[in-house]
Formats: C-alpha cells, sequence, structure tokens
C-alpha cells in the first residue's frame, strides 16, 4: 500500500488505516517518514494521559473502566498498551487487547498493544509517533499505560499531558513504592483494588510522602478505587479533568508539551545513534575482542565511547 492510498482511507476514518500506519510506525517501515510528516500539522489537540506502576495494580482493568467511562460520555478516544517484550522473540508478552475487552467491545474504542523491545522507561520508542497518529485521526482523548516499571528510570511523565500512577496495598507497594522513582512523575495517585483492606493505610501514607515536597509544589490528589467495580472511576476522570484545566491556566500545560517534544526527540536520537554505532559500525564486535581478551566491562565502555568522542572531535577539525 502507498503513502497517498493509506492517507486516503486514514482520512476517511477507517481504523484499518490507523492500525496499519502504527504498524508502519512500529516496524520502521521506511514509508512512515513520509506518512507522519503529512499528519504533522493535525497534531496536538488530543489529551494524552498516562497510567503507570507496578505489576499487578490492575491498570488495565482501570484503563478499560476509565476509557468505557469516557467514551460513554461521549469522548473518542484510543488506547496505548505498552507490553514489555520478550527478549527472545521480540514480541509483546501481555496482550492487554484481550484485558481491555469492555472499552473496545461495548464502545467500539481503539485499543492497540506495542512492545517496549527493551525500553527501560516502560515506553517503546514508537508510542510517540503511534500517540501522534491517533492524535491525528481525531481522538480526543489518549491513553497510555505502561508495564510496571517498579524502580527503573521512567519516562511516562515525559510523554503525556497527566500521569496516573496506580498502586495497591495488596502487593507491598507502600514503602517500596516512596524510594521508586515514579513517584516522581505522579500527578494523580490511585490506591486501586481498595475493596480487599488496606487502602486507607496506603493512602495515608501517600499522603504523608507528599508532605515531604516542597511547599511550592503541585501536590497531587490521592484517589481510591474499586476497577473492577468501576467504584472510583467517575471520581479519577473528574480529577484528570480538574489537572488539566489548572495546567493550562498556569501555563504548565505548554511548557509540558514542550518538553515532551524535545524529550521525545532526546530518545529517538540516542535509539537512532546507539543501533548505528553499535551494530552497523563494529562497536559490537569490537567491544567483545577487548572482553574476551580479559577487559572491564566499563572500561572497555569508557574506551570505546571516549574514542568515538575523539574520532568526532578530529573530523569536526578538518572540516
Amino acid at each position: 500500500m502507498t503513502v497517498t492510498t493509506l492517507l486516503k482511507r486514514f482520512d476517511a476514518g477507517h481504523q484499518g488505516a490507523l492500525a496499519r500506519a502504527i504498524s508502519w510506525v512500529e516496524n520502521g517501515n521506511p514509508e512512515a517518514g513520509e506518512l507522519l510528516d503529512a499528519l504533522h500539522a493535525r497534531t496536538g489537540s488530543a489529551q494524552r494521559t498516562g497510567i503507570t506502576g507496578p505489576p499487578g495494580a490492575g491498570k488495565s482493568t482501570l484503563v478499560d473502566a476509565l476509557a468505557s467511562h469516557w467514551a460513554a460520555a461521549g469522548r473518542k478516544l484510543g488506547l496505548l498498551a505498552v507490553d514489555p517484550s520478550s527478549p527472545f522473540s521480540g514480541g509483546a508478552l501481555l496482550g492487554d487487547r484481550i484485558r481491555m475487552d469492555r472499552a473496545s467491545g461495548e464502545h467500539g474504542v481503539f485499543v492497540r498493544s506495542m512492545a517496549t523491545r527493551g525500553s527501560l522507561g516502560g515506553l517503546a520508542l514508537a508510542t510517540g509517533a503511534a500517540a501522534d497518529l491517533m492524535d491525528a485521526f481525531g481522538f480526543e482523548e489518549i491513553l497510555l499505560e505502561t508495564v510496571g516499571v517498579g524502580q527503573a528510570e521512567i519516562d511516562i511523565a515525559a510523554a503525556t499531558d497527566v500521569c496516573v500512577v496506580v498502586l495497591t496495598p495488596q502487593s507491598g507497594d507502600g514503602v517500596q513504592a516512596m524510594k521508586a522513582g515514579l513517584m516522581e512523575a505522579a500527578d494523580l495517585f490511585v490506591v486501586n483494588k481498595a475493596d480487599q483492606g488496606g487502602a486507607d493505610l496506603l493512602c495515608g501514607e501517600l499522603e504523608q510522602m507528599l508532605d515531604f515536597r516542597p511547599a511550592d509544589a503541585i501536590r497531587p490528589p490521592v484517589l481510591k478505587s474499586t476497577a473492577s467495580k468501576a467504584v472510583g472511576i467517575a471520581e479519577i476522570a473528574t480529577a484528570i479533568d480538574e489537572l488539566r484545566a489548572h495546567s493550562a491556566a498556569d501555563g504548565r500545560a505548554e511548557t509540558r508539551r514542550h518538553e515532551r517534544k524535545l524529550a521525545r526527540t532526546r530518545r529517538v536520537f540516542v535509539e537512532i545513534l546507539r543501533a548505528a554505532l553499535w551494530s552497523e559500525h563494529g562497536l559490537e564486535q569490537l567491544a567483545q575482542s577487548q572482553l574476551d581478551s580479559g577487559a572491564r566491562p566499563d572500561r572497555v565502555a569508557q574506551k570505546l565511547a571516549s574514542d568515538l568522542i575523539n574520532r568526532f572531535h578530529q573530523d569536526g577539525e578538518q572540516q
């Protein structure tokens, strides 16, 4: 299929064309860039909400309930579920489309799963482009659910307008969560599975943790939910809308969107360099050779990077 043909179907509102476009981006189709360039001017209207948290917190159930709530209110929305990928096949493991059956089945919500493919932040590198395609398609709301990355470095906050961190008292998240980097990303905390007990204790722990934030910092709300029964979903939706309104009023929304574009540019830039230098220019083979000679891994990395930077400077001076 040509770019022109795909654009015509995309413009006609065929969700199959959107799915094909996302596949082009995810698989690195050479024509994906031309497609994204053609649609770029249409982006910027959709609200992007990130849902993240540790495994077992019920993120997919909450996303399904929230999407159903918004869809029932007439909002047009799509979901991007970013799954951990298999280190062997590269394929996604969780299959979020299966778990988000109510939103997609009853309300016709567009749902797409993507694999992280090794991204430590819990977001696939193609997620930003996929969200842009959904934005250009006309969705008002885009929900991004990421793999529960625990204390690994995350970038969900930089990719969304509002970041919701989902926790549950049953998985021992309390003390551990306070140490996790994802806590810094939260615009809103949701203690899910609140009907199983322990929710009030975790809410109290979160509130105490927030007391240590700087006095001028925005304090994230802490809410409870039982997503499997749709309890607390309306309150979460209202809180997200209020956060957006406050962020737009004081200019933080625009600042965050600029930061999002820069962060995405940096991530893609680094990944392109990594792939090109490590694989295509033989750094992997050079590293393996030095390791086989008994060199320390950290020292090998430092020397490779130093040699590369020096070569870059020398080439620049010669020009």
